[in-house]
């Protein structure tokens, strides 16, 4: 069980997705800190001043804002969704599609599968079990 367990930490798939995770997070940083810093202000503007832009108040007075309806924090969320998505696929989706696209026409290679690698290893150490051992300068 643990021998499965390791084979399939391992495989090239599951530390792709890892490093998609840390790379997804950190440009989700990124886009949050744009939205809140440039986009969210333009939002607020719009609004009016005494209760914070687009946002509006259910119960006036009430403390803490407890009653506040935060439409600018809504649709900040919003636009960090539809920028990251975006980028997601403009940037990973569509070249992906592409190019399974080309491998279907057969204009990319396919990559080669574990069980052609191995055999490609044998027929390696094959030929090297099989040459003549050279022998070195001798002294």
């Amino acid at each position: 069980m643990i021998k499965g367990f390791k084979e399939f930490i391992m495989r090239g798939n599951v530390m792709e997705l890892a490093i998609a995770v840390v790379i997804g997070t950190a440009f989700s940083a990124v886009v949050t800190s744009v939205t809140k810093g440039v986009v969210q202000p333009l939002i607020a503007s719009v609004g009016s001043a005494n209760v914070g832009g687009m946002n509006f108040e259910i119960r006036p007075k009430v403390p803490d804002n407890a009653t506040l309806v935060d439409l600018n924090g809504v649709l900040t969320s919003l636009l960090n969704f539809l920028i990251v998505a975006a980028v997601v696929y403009f940037l990973v989706v569509v070249p992906m599609n592409a190019l399974m696209e080309r491998r279907r026409r057969g204009e990319e290679p396919e990559p080669a599968t574990p069980a052609e690698d191995i055999l490609l290893l044998q027929e390696i150490r094959d030929l090297l079990r099989d040459r003549p051992m050279q022998q070195g300068p001798q002294g």
